[in-house]
């Protein structure tokens, strides 16, 4: 730094400052035609100041804090992480010499235990930023992605330029109060659902920033109010009726038919399926292993890991296996039938198009929507006598799960067969299945007494 830098941070004259580069107390070097000070001398000066209790800097450095200016400062020596080496620290702007030197204390303490956190200008967006791209190679480019999407759009605009050691929960807490009075299209309100993505990423961000890279002393998302969130529960589903209708009649004559056979017979989901392949699918053993999904980022089919990172066995029914084994069959006979056309292979995916490609999962959800309105409209005759509901893809997972547990499969079997994490994310889903096998707990306990005696 130059002189008049350095003069201003030891508080001191100029002149004094250079009768103490004469003395060879500081040292300094020339580039050009001026003199410049390394921070590293100044340090070394300061540490020498600090280790005869202050007396030097005109007397005005007492116990490690000293006006400058119109504030006051303190400095505290702390090792450095990479090297161990002390060095001393200057935090100022303080009003009083007494609100510098309870700084000064809590800082000593922090400092002996470790736990000193240096003082920087890192913004929100800056630390944000370095955050997402370290984690790009951590977390699925899906979630990746939104993880952008909700800190772009949400979180950016609003606090984005305030330094990241500034932010406190009540900072926290008034932006998810703005976001949900007016955050999303046209100054509507987001959903409580979305504010708790936009929490659940921060509250990691932050996390990270007291864990890893200790520039926060604590986690201000962790104490911040967020909106009172409703548990999520499917709508109206399906009956098995529906189910059975929408397969035999709907999208029996679908080349894509057995795609929601197998859909609706194993609820799993739509990327799970799109990523089976062959050698996966054991029709004698009767059971598919389920071990990649498949996404879509920025158009771009994106092959990845299940939803919980794991895999996961299901099991068949005997109707299911014989679907597979003629879905197969028929997927032969388009391969010999366009010959070099065929852009799959034997051992490929289990669902493709007519050309052996792998599907983009945009196009089965959209055929679901196709093949519903073709049957509720058909275009010549007459529409059938009960139309089916609207339904998404995504339901038959809801009418595979939901059939279960009203059947009295054991919810941790259910759990597992959906591929979920914990039977407590089942119960949360579907609890209102539960509830209604909650109802008869008391009249089969009721019954079952009776009956004994």
């Amino acid at each position: 730094m130059t002189v008049p830098e350095a003069a201003r941070v030891l508080a001191i004259s100029r002149s004094k400052l250079y009768e103490l580069l004469v003395s060879g107390a500081v040292r300094s070097l020339r580039i050009g035609g001026s003199r410049r000070i390394p921070v590293s001398a100044l340090d070394d000066y300061v540490s020498g100041l600090l280790d005869q209790g202050g007396g030097g800097l005109m007397g005005k450095l007492r116990d490690g804090v000293m006006k400058r200016g119109k504030t006051w400062s303190y400095v505290i020596r702390v090792p450095a992480p990479e090297t161990g080496v002390s060095k001393p620290k200057w935090v100022g702007g303080f009003a009083t010499e007494d609100e510098a030197k309870a700084a000064r204390d809590e800082a000593r303490v922090k400092a002996r235990r470790g736990e000193y956190i240096e003082r920087n200008q890192v913004t929100v967006t800056d630390y944000l930023t370095e955050w997402l791209d370290t984690h790009s190679v951590q977390i699925k480019p899906k979630t990746l992605q939104m993880y952008r999407f909700l800190v772009d759009r949400y979180v950016v605009p609003r606090i984005g330029e305030m330094r990241l050691q500034a932010v406190r929960p009540a900072t926290i807490t008034k932006l998810y109060r703005d976001l949900s009075a007016s955050g999303g299209r046209d100054g509507k309100g987001l959903s409580p659902r979305t504010v708790e993505y936009v929490h659940a990423v921060l509250r990691k961000a932050f996390r990270d920033a007291v864990e890893i890279e200790q520039l926060l002393p604590s986690n201000p998302v962790e104490r911040a109010k967020r909106p009172r969130k409703k548990r999520s529960e499917p709508g109206e589903v399906w009956t098995p009726a529906q189910l059975k209708v929408f397969l035999e009649e709907a999208a029996r004559s679908h080349r894509l038919w057995a795609f929601f056979h197998v859909a609706a017979y194993t609820g799993a989901r739509r990327g799970e399926l799109l990523c089976l392949r062959w050698p996966d699918v054991d029709l004698d053993s009767a059971e598919v292993r389920i071990a990649r999904s498949v996404s879509v980022i920025d158009g771009r089919r994106v092959e990845g890991s299940t939803k919980s990172g794991r895999s996961r066995v299901v099991g068949l029914d005997a109707e299911t296996v014989g679907v597979l084994r003629r879905h197969r069959a028929e997927q032969d006979r388009e391969r010999q039938v366009l010959g070099e056309a065929w852009k799959g292979d034997p051992d490929g995916y289990v669902f493709t198009t007519a050309w052996g490609e792998p599907i983009h999962p945009d196009t089965v959800s959209s055929l679901m929507r196709q093949l519903i309105r073709r049957y509720n409209e058909p275009a010549q005759g007459p529409g059938p006598a009960e139309r089916l509901p609207p339904a998404r893809l995504h339901d038959l997972r809801h009418v595979h799960a939901t059939t279960l547990l009203l059947a009295g499969v054991p919810v941790h079997l259910v759990a597992a067969r959906l591929g979920h994490a914990d039977p407590s994310v089942t119960l949360r889903v579907y609890a209102h299945v539960v509830r209604e096998q909650m109802a008869a707990v008391a009249d089969a306990f009721a019954q079952a007494v009776r009956e004994g005696c």
